[in-house]
């Protein structure tokens, strides 16, 4: 076990009707103008932006309004925000939607308070020295970015998905209403329910374990595989909708890495560039690339993947840990496939050539400068293994 340090500052309001609150909350924070950033139409054709707005005008506060956000939020969108922020004098940045609003959010807030060029944040030649505040309102379950430090941006040019990391752009509140997520379509429900378990195996797969933070993680890891199940044919389940916004939130605001070495995280890094080329949706991407990555490098650690197969899916691991965690990994790509999500890239529609692969594994490595990954440090000649064996 590791010493550590954990910082969760940000204020969580959870349950029905809460976004009804959103009005005095943020009027609470001294906001004066707030910019309201959002996807698409589903909040307006909801009535939750309106909602929203409405309970803004009740405590007097001000907004302007931008919408737009995409899956894999773009650069593009965060430079309109910077310059309307700019423009109407926002002080105060509400994000309405998911990880992709929120993530947007904060790099509005960064770039608004620390000037610049934003994208050098997430390029790491510079370090972020303020952020407007921000708060959330939670509509799907997926990214955890609503009580994280981080942020991943695209930039469109040269189509470049990259990751920053602030406890400046904390939320400073998160509404989590668990009835504004029961319109989810399917896919997008799986999507985050995969999201939630990859934010929690990154850190579950280290080499410095703490035995309680192990066990936190198993829990949930079992309780987002149960609730999963559970909204496949009950999508207004109201009990697992709740489990699984609650696991969204816990599986990334740090608890899960307390006393460990911060977890693996190569399968974030390598989805990454399928997301920055391809635009796919992160939590399918994660779920085509994990198994290949993890029957890469098991033999680094055999008898984590083994305590993973006993703990989660309740495999008997005997003396044979080698077979367990493959079983182990066959079973969490069971459930992936139960839950309509692709175990492989190909199942995504896209056919890699070999070019293909040789550019995701070099942009992987920044360009073969670094290496990724805590259980095997993967070389450029490793990440191109991987994507070959993810491929079909």
């Amino acid at each position: 076990m590791l010493n550590f340090e954990l910082y969760t500052p940000t204020k969580v309001i959870f349950g029905k009707n809460t976004e009804s609150q959103t009005g005095e909350i943020v009027k609470s924070y001294g906001a004066k103008k707030v910019l309201i950033h959002y996807g698409g139409e589903s909040a307006k054709r909801s009535g939750l932006l309106n909602k929203i707005c409405d309970a803004l005008k009740t405590s007097q506060i001000e907004y302007a309004l931008l919408g737009g956000v995409v899956p894999n939020p773009r650069l593009s969108k965060v430079n309109e925000g910077i310059e309307l922020c700019s423009k109407e004098n926002i002080d105060f940045i509400l994000a309405v939607g998911g990880g992709s609003v929120i993530d947007s959010a904060k790099a509005i807030g960064y770039g608004v308070a620390s000037g610049g060029n934003v994208w050098d944040f997430y390029e790491g030649t510079r370090s972020i020295t303020a952020c407007l505040p921000i708060g959330c309102v939670l509509t799907i379950a997926a990214a955890g970015s609503e009580m994280s430090n981080s942020s991943v941006i695209t930039n469109e040019d040269g189509w470049l998905k990259r990751g920053s990391k602030s406890d400046l752009g904390r939320p400073r509140f998160t509404i989590m209403n668990p009835e504004l997520t029961y319109t989810l379509p399917k896919y997008q429900t799986a999507c985050g329910c995969v999201d939630i378990l990859m934010h929690t195996m990154e850190r579950y797969f280290n080499n410095t374990t703490m035995e309680l933070t192990d066990h936190l993680s198993e829990a949930l890891m079992r309780t987002v595989i149960m609730n999963s199940k559970i909204l496949l044919t009950k999508p207004e389940n109201y009990r697992a909708r709740a489990e699984i916004m609650w696991a969204s939130s816990i599986s990334h605001n740090g608890l899960l890495g307390c006393g460990t070495d911060g977890g693996d995280w190569a399968s974030h890094q390598i989805e990454h560039e399928l997301g920055g080329l391809f635009d796919v949706a992160h939590g399918a991407g994660l779920a085509a690339i994990w198994g290949s990555w993890a029957r890469y490098v098991y033999q680094e650690n055999v008898e984590r993947f083994a305590q993973f197969a006993a703990n989660v899916f309740d495999i008997p691991c005997g003396s044979n840990l080698a077979e367990a965690a493959l079983a182990g990994i066959e079973a969490m790509e069971n459930f992936y496939r139960l839950i309509e999500m692709p175990v492989s890239i190909a199942e995504m529609g896209i056919h890699l050539t070999d070019e293909q692969i040789e550019t995701l594994a070099y942009k992987c490595t920044f360009q073969n400068t670094r290496t990724v990954g805590i259980i095997k440090k993967l070389s450029l000649d490793d990440l191109a293994n991987i994507y070959q064996m993810a491929k079909i």
